[in-house]
């Protein structure tokens, strides 16, 4: 494994992170032991980066992490969230310590490193959020900050009231508005950033191929872009992807992994698996060198503005950018 920092915190992480999500049966039925079993062999291999978040599973995300935590702390820089309410963000100070305090009880450790505030609450100031937030790292309950979707403004806010060391939000060779009005704010602040669903949630893997390849239950049929009036489109959209990944001898999930982690050393994508397998090709993108011309190439023949469908249901939009 290679590793990378992410703006001014001084761990040294994984260059791929393992985004714990899907885990808990958030993308379809999720098996816990194989989960388990999934990020002991991540740390093995020496992934250290973890992301959970008390909005998975309502808490039972954090709670299964901390199983691993108990035996390996020390082997894991651990990231989770707080204020993702599901249609609303909780960003009171008063509520960003006790989602804290709950967070170090469901994960059974004494601090956490990355805290993250998972949506920005438009009611309240991030500098009154964030304020909160570093009484935390005095405290010793929590080491370093980050913010999730959050806006430039609002990035540029917060980091003047506590330095913010990473920014988390969605970035892939489908969804890449962040590369226009983010990262050039981000590189000038020196904060880091973590690139979440780097692989489109699950599309840029090329194992789906229309509408039926989704279970019964899975979330992303809530979501537009894999609403069976667009997702056809979609799968012709990352076709190149695959034609690509078949001559370079790669997976799709390798080489869109390989185009992020070329994107610049300050970017760390946290793919989220469920299965040992999954997690072999993902950290095996961390090795596949690509050329100037083959990550202009591979940025060309993914067209993002050909995709069908919002990033996100209509009624999370506005929860986004703020």
């Amino acid at each position: 494994m290679k590793y990378r920092r992410l703006g001014n915190c001084t761990d040294d992480v994984s260059a791929i992170g393992l985004g714990g999500m899907a885990m808990t049966s958030i993308y379809g039925p999720a098996d816990e032991s194989e989960a388990i079993a999934t990020v002991h062999a991540a740390l093995d291999a020496g992934q250290n980066f973890i992301d959970t978040s008390d909005a998975y599973a309502g808490g039972k995300n954090e709670e299964m992490f901390s199983i691993v935590l108990k035996e390996r702390r020390s082997d894991v820089f651990l990231a989770t969230k707080f204020g993702n309410l599901g249609g609303s963000a909780d960003g009171r100070p008063e509520y960003v310590a006790e989602a804290c305090d709950k967070s170090l009880q469901r994960l059974g450790i004494d601090v956490i490193d990355m805290y993250f505030q998972h949506r920005v609450d438009s009611d309240v100031p991030i500098e009154d959020t964030v304020g909160a937030m570093s009484k935390l790292v005095e405290a010793g309950k929590v080491r370093w900050l980050g913010l999730s979707e959050a806006g430039p403004d609002t990035i540029r806010r917060a980091h003047a009231t506590h330095p913010i060391s990473a920014l988390q939000t969605e970035y892939s060779l489908w969804t890449r508005f962040v590369e226009d009005d983010y990262l050039p704010l981000l590189r000038e602040l020196n904060i880091g950033f973590v690139a979440y669903s780097p692989l489109g949630r699950g599309m840029l893997t090329g194992t789906l191929d229309g509408f039926a390849s989704l279970s019964e239950n899975d979330r992303r049929k809530d979501h537009p872009r894999f609403k069976e009036e667009n997702i056809d489109n979609n799968v012709g959209v990352i076709q190149p992807l695959k034609d690509i990944a078949t001559e370079k001898g790669v997976s799709p999930s390798q080489l869109a992994i390989a185009w992020l982690l070329h994107q610049g050393d300050d970017i760390v994508p946290i793919p989220g698996t469920k299965r040992r397998t999954h997690l072999a090709e993902n950290m095996a993108a961390v090795d596949i060198s690509l050329s100037a011309d083959d990550v202009a190439r591979i940025g060309a023949a993914v067209k993002p503005d050909a995709v069908s469908g919002t990033r996100y249901p209509e009624k999370q939009l506005g929860g986004l950018g703020i």
